[in-house]
């Protein structure tokens, strides 16, 4: 089960998740989302358990908890094609002034 972890202090490493779901069973992976620019932590990451019931055991005792300074947003992951959403049926600009300046 893939799940969805949100609101991470910048200074979380990978190790510093890892340990916090091994608590509740078999991590297989964990992955912090950085910048690509800079390097630095988006604030949210991945985290990867084999076992159902360990991994919901995990988000039901991490979610609402605070690690190192910030509450935890924990809970599955979504694909992302849900997760992306839509445009939210905003079409876009279109007719009006042309931006333009006419001299008459």
């Amino acid at each position: 089960m893939n799940i969805y972890v949100g609101n991470l202090a910048y200074e979380i490493t990978e190790e510093d998740l890892r340990k916090a779901f091994e608590a509740f069973g078999q991590v297989e992976s964990v992955k912090i989302i950085t910048d690509k620019y800079s390097g630095h932590s988006k604030g949210f990451g991945f985290v990867e358990m084999s076992d159902k019931a360990e991994a919901q055991s995990a988000i039901e005792g991490l979610n609402d908890k605070e690690l190192k300074g910030r509450t935890l947003n924990v809970n599955e992951a979504r694909p992302r094609s849900e997760s992306r959403g839509g445009r939210g049926g905003y079409g876009g600009g279109g007719g009006g002034y042309g931006g333009r300046r006419r001299s008459y």
